[in-house]
């Protein structure tokens, strides 16, 4: 299962090897100054929208890949079938203007990527 996280001033989503053939994409590093916003999504396969490119989709079942909506924004998605819950993150600048993340403990993930480090 993928894991963010936050290195120091980055914000780090690490990918399994099989997510990242599934999503044609290798882990995400970014910097922590263009997060936005950090929230929990209750039902955070319903939250994935938009045409996936590339990517693997299975609709209210998993979302893992790269999503375009509205106007070209992206969205890079990995929720699996187990996990409800997930994270939110809002970017400001770079290659996704958001990630959506499945998790099982969503709060505990979005407190370690916000605190200061």
């Amino acid at each position: 299962m993928a894991e963010l996280s936050r290195d120091g001033e980055e914000l780090v989503l690490t990918l399994t090897t099989a997510e990242k053939a599934e999503s044609l994409h290798g882990d995400i590093r970014m910097p922590f100054s263009s997060v936005q916003e950090v929230a929990v999504v209750e039902d955070i396969i319903h939250a994935v929208h938009g045409m996936k490119l590339p990517g693997s989709r299975w609709p209210g079942r998993f979302a893992i890949g790269t999503f375009v909506h509205d106007g070209g924004k992206k969205t890079f998605a990995v929720v699996h079938h187990d996990t409800a819950r997930g994270v939110r993150v809002r970017l400001a600048d770079g290659a996704f203007s958001e990630l959506l993340v499945g998790c099982a403990d969503p709060e505990a993930i979005a407190a370690s990527i916000t605190k200061e480090s």
